[in-house]
């Protein structure tokens, strides 16, 4: 009987031993798993903290500074250039209203002409390659080069055109003047932008379960309300991501209004990153003063764009 009863255990163990390798064997498997991953993530983690993380760091150190990004000397100002940008500097305000009236327009327009687009090219069966290349394409080029571009046309091409009776409407300044220029901007933006807009639109569309919408038409709704009731919340993940670029993107704009007005004229188009621009490095060099407005820029994104998230995010459905 002793010995019965040591052949059951050790069949017992010969049953477990296998169990406990191929579990062993998982999470070996799962480590290296593990491991790959941090190592292909590691490069772009490193270009993050080298070139994005300690510059933060650093323009927030330095906001609380008078260095002048020349002398080798500086001494700690406190809060004294946050309180002057608040107080003292009427041009970073403007640069403020007029960034966010940009913010504004932008975020409106380019997501509701994106959407507009992505929906109407969904619908063509034949020609979908070809509408969704076109519209894309200007994306593919620089902003600045666009801007270049649309100097050229707007200072040369529309002058000409509008000599024509029929094109008599283009006859407008359309740089030189204040309240023109900010639409010159804002078409070159929305040139550029809305394309990458919306090929995610156009992704989020295809996910759409078609069951959904064949019920809806079956009860008797209509296009717009079946565009409501059903893509729309559908589709919601796709908006957020839309909204937190179009946001992110439209506060940080410094190229397209360099490159087109140089903020003119006068300070009148003038956005938040080109006015911290000019104070560092145009100006008297007060590269302190300029980091602290970096730093107010850095926070508004931030507290605007974790706000839009948060709101969008409780409006996602499951398919």
């Amino acid at each position: 009987m002793p010995q019965l009863g040591k052949q059951s255990n050790q069949i017992a163990i010969n049953q477990v031993q296998p169990k406990i390798s191929s579990k062993s064997s998982l999470s070996l498997k799962k480590q290296k798993g593990t491991l790959s991953l941090l190592l292909f993530v590691l490069p772009a983690f490193i270009f993050y903290f080298v070139f994005l993380l300690i510059p933060t760091i650093g323009a927030g150190f330095y906001s609380f500074t008078d260095w002048n990004a020349l002398a080798q000397t500086f001494h700690f100002v406190g809060f004294s250039n946050y309180i002057e940008a608040f107080k003292d500097d009427p041009d970073f305000r403007h640069s403020f209203f007029f960034t966010l009236k940009y913010t504004a327009f932008m975020f409106v327009f380019q997501n509701v002409i994106a959407l507009l687009l992505a929906l109407f090219i969904e619908t063509r069966v034949r020609t979908k390659g070809f509408f969704r290349t076109l519209f894309f394409m200007p994306n593919m080029l620089s902003l600045i080069i666009s801007a270049l571009m649309f100097s050229f046309i707007f200072s040369n091409v529309l002058p000409e055109l509008s000599k024509k009776a029929i094109f008599h409407l283009l006859d407008q300044p359309w740089i030189g003047d204040a309240k023109v220029s900010f639409y010159s901007i804002l078409i070159v933006s929305l040139w550029h932008g809305i394309g990458y807009m919306m090929v995610i639109y156009m992704a989020a569309l295809q996910g759409v379960p078609s069951h959904l919408k064949e019920a809806a038409m079956i009860d008797g709704a209509n296009p717009f309300q079946r565009l409501i009731h059903i893509t729309i919340p559908m589709i919601m993940h796709a908006i957020t991501i839309c909204a937190f670029l179009t946001l992110n993107g439209a506060f940080k704009v410094f190229d397209v209004v360099y490159a087109l007005t140089a903020g003119g004229p006068g300070r009148s188009t003038q956005v938040m990153a080109l006015n911290i621009y000019e104070e560092a490095f145009s100006n008297n060099f007060r590269y302190g003063y300029a980091n602290a407005k970096a730093m107010i820029l850095f926070l508004i994104v931030l507290v605007i764009t974790l706000i839009q998230v948060k709101v969008l995010k409780k409006k996602e459905v499951e398919a």
